[in-house]
């Protein structure tokens, strides 16, 4: 694993712990509700997605299972503000779409 990458990927698989730990047990109303962890939570998957850029494409295509491109999209939307944050989905993202994440980035560790 190449030093500058497997930083990232490091962060991507730190940034996957901290919205995971930042919304366990968390019902989805609180969520909504409580700022300072819906900020966090939002601020850590703009980095995983800008994290994702930095993985190369030789690297990406070893765990095919990965949507790099919807990673960083999500990236792009929240920060740009792309026609503002739709909370469903991004309650999907935090519930589904991050865990799963995590496991492959992972197993992309595990791949020399």
């Amino acid at each position: 694993m190449s030093r500058d990458w497997g930083i990232y990927l490091s962060d991507m698989i730190d940034r996957c712990d901290r919205v995971l730990a930042y919304t366990h047990e968390l019902p989805r109303e609180q969520f909504d509700e409580r700022g300072l962890a819906y900020d966090a939570t939002l601020r850590n998957i703009e980095l995983l997605g800008e994290a994702a850029r930095h993985i190369p494409e030789e690297e990406r295509r070893k765990i095919p299972g990965i949507d790099w491109r919807g990673v960083i999209a999500v990236r792009n939307i929240l920060v740009h503000g792309y026609l503002g944050v739709d909370d469903d989905i991004l309650w999907d993202v935090i519930r589904q779409r991050i865990p799963e994440l995590k496991c492959l980035l992972e197993e992309l560790r595990r791949h020399p």
